[in-house]
């Protein structure tokens, strides 16, 4: 039983928002369900009335976070022109970075802690990640240039290596950098 993010009782609500920050914060196996329950004020009882699983509430926590930067990330690409929507995206995801992923992307993270292929929350990570690179494809037609899917794959590429790099904190502004990939990969292919 996975509750829709859109339609959550106030205690689901506070459910999913407690587990969320919790995930994020101190990683998806290291949070039971007993900590998630007191931190939202209710029962075990009512969080499994609500979500039916620890599982399905870590695919829920996946799902919002998604449609939470889908959202976002395709409202500051509109921002910019067509030509320059790609590189919008490395623009968006400086901002993103510095405000939501102080430990690297959450997808990232909680494919790390799920190895299961039948985890539900893994097909909510592929799906988030196809989504990705559909939309970085989709700017790159709309930016005219010749081999779109191969660019999208190149800019998917350069997005999650700066995030993963940037969460590590292994190289010094990650994103700046791989923007600056971008727009070489893009004036090779116009």
């Amino acid at each position: 039983m996975e509750a829709p993010t859109g339609v959550l009782t106030p205690a689901a609500r506070r459910i999913l928002d407690t587990a969320a920050e919790l995930f994020y914060g101190q990683g998806i196996n290291a949070v039971g369900v007993d900590l998630i329950a007191k931190r939202s004020g209710v029962t075990k009882k009512t969080l499994y009335d609500r979500f039916g699983s620890k599982e399905a509430l870590v695919a829920a926590y996946l799902r919002e976070r998604d449609e939470r930067w889908r959202a976002w990330l395709t409202a500051e690409v509109e921002k910019s022109p067509p030509a320059d929507r790609a590189l919008a995206t490395f623009d968006a995801l400086a901002l993103w970075v510095a405000r939501e992923n102080s430990r690297g992307c959450g997808f990232v993270n909680a494919a790390a802690e799920l190895p299961d292929a039948g985890h539900p929350a893994r097909r909510v990570i592929a799906d988030q990640k196809r989504w990705l690179r559909g939309y970085l494809r989709q700017l790159c037609e709309e930016a005219g240039v010749t081999a779109p899917d191969e660019l999208a794959d190149e800019l998917l590429l350069l997005h999650e290596g700066a995030t993963v790099l940037n969460g590590l904190s292994v190289v010094a502004d990650a994103v700046r950098i791989a923007r600056r990939l971008a727009v070489r990969a893009l004036e090779r292919a116009r």
